[in-house]
């Protein structure tokens, strides 16, 4: 299984705190003979206000040298996760979730803006401080 990123425990956290059950640590992606590992599976309980809805989320810290490299290995990421999610799972979401701190330095960049809104990349942004989900970007 790959290394933790190092915001996975306060991403889980910040799911846990906002009403959703962590069902999976990790969510095993298996498609035939092959198998991935996904940071998070979770699931919003039934009669609350997201009903039913479940989801695998992708925790990136975006702190490598390059935030541009750390992107195009986060999209690549997303892509082969979705692919493989629509054809296993495919009442899951799937997320990126990143820190405020991410967000505010470079996911509100232009350049950034731009490859995010041609990819549709859903993203969760969590206040690592106080383990709460600030932004759902859909």
């Amino acid at each position: 299984m790959p290394k933790l990123d190092i915001i996975h425990n306060s991403v889980k956290n910040a799911l846990i705190n906002d009403g959703w059950s962590i069902t999976d640590d990790p969510y095993i992606i298996q498609y035939r003979r092959t198998v991935l590992y996904a940071d998070l599976g979770a699931e919003y309980p039934i009669g609350a206000e997201r009903s039913g809805q479940k989801l695998v989320v992708e925790v990136k810290s975006f702190i490598g040298a390059s935030k541009i490299q750390d992107l195009k290995e986060a999209l690549g990421q997303y892509d082969i996760y979705r692919y493989l999610l629509e054809e296993t799972a495919p009442d899951r979401k799937l997320y990126i979730a990143i820190s405020t701190v991410a967000y505010n330095s470079f996911f509100i960049q232009d350049v950034t803006q731009l490859i995010l809104n041609k990819h549709q990349l859903p993203i969760i942004v969590v206040n690592l401080e106080t383990e709460e989900i600030t932004q759902w970007i859909n």
